[in-house]
């Protein structure tokens, strides 16, 4: 028996393949994209070609000022700061959460599988299912607003994924245990030992990107692993 397919909008099509073109790096930071190449690229009309790129916006991955060309964004340091510690906030608490009723999602523990598959493979590939590895623990919450809240950082934090992945910035072996240490302290209910580990393992990540990105890194960039010893 086939399996459902989902129906999508031109304009959804449009924006996922642009999507794609951008985390990918095909569409490079401050890239300009036109109404008239993309209607001209996939072959669609001009308001089709411009709701694409306004959805884009609305992510934060494409910039455009009035009147102006949209542009892929040129992340900055700062701005990768912004995003994390955001991402901490939300997280944080979610793994405080979870752990004081010691659920375990199944999603992230096939999410977290999945990244250990791809251990060699290509470093972009990690990127989905590291998603899929946060998203399923603020999920798991089961609070509609806190998922709508980290949903609206989902495509820059993808995008600085992305980038993490794309200039081999951190080992795909240590996002993957300690993702799995992650779920033990969850299972165990240590929140604040949990949060401790994420604040690393972000903290680690970020720094790193900010010094790719020719900021000044901080400290966390050089933090051990939180598995040391264990």
């Amino acid at each position: 028996m086939a399996g459902r397919i989902a129906a999508v909008s031109i304009v959804e099509a449009v924006a996922s393949d642009l999507r794609l073109r951008i985390f990918s790096g095909e569409l490079p930071s401050a890239h300009a994209l036109t109404e008239t190449e993309v209607a001209t690229s996939y072959e669609v009309a001009r308001p089709t070609a411009k709701a694409s790129i306004e959805k884009l916006v609305a992510e934060g991955l494409l910039v455009r000022g009035v009147h102006k060309t949209a542009r892929v964004a040129d992340l900055g340091p700062e701005s990768v700061r912004d995003i994390y510690l955001a991402r901490a906030y939300l997280e944080s608490e979610v793994l405080r959460r979870l752990a004081a009723a010691r659920t375990v999602p199944a999603g992230a523990v096939q999410a977290n599988r999945d990244i250990a598959a791809l251990a060699t493979g290509a470093p972009l590939d990690v990127v989905e299912p590291d998603m899929r590895f946060h998203t399923s623990l603020i999920d798991a919450v089961g609070n509609e607003r806190i998922s709508r809240m980290y949903s609206s950082l989902v495509a820059e934090v993808r995008l600085c994924m992305s980038r993490v992945q794309s200039l081999h910035l951190l080992d795909t072996n240590l996002i993957q245990a300690e993702h799995q240490k992650l779920l033990e302290l969850i299972e165990a209910g240590k929140g604040e030992e949990a949060a401790q580990l994420l604040d690393q393992h972000l903290g680690r990540a970020r720094e790193r990107l900010v010094a790719a990105m020719g900021g000044e890194a901080g400290p966390e960039a050089d933090l051990p692993s939180g598995l040391a010893g264990q």
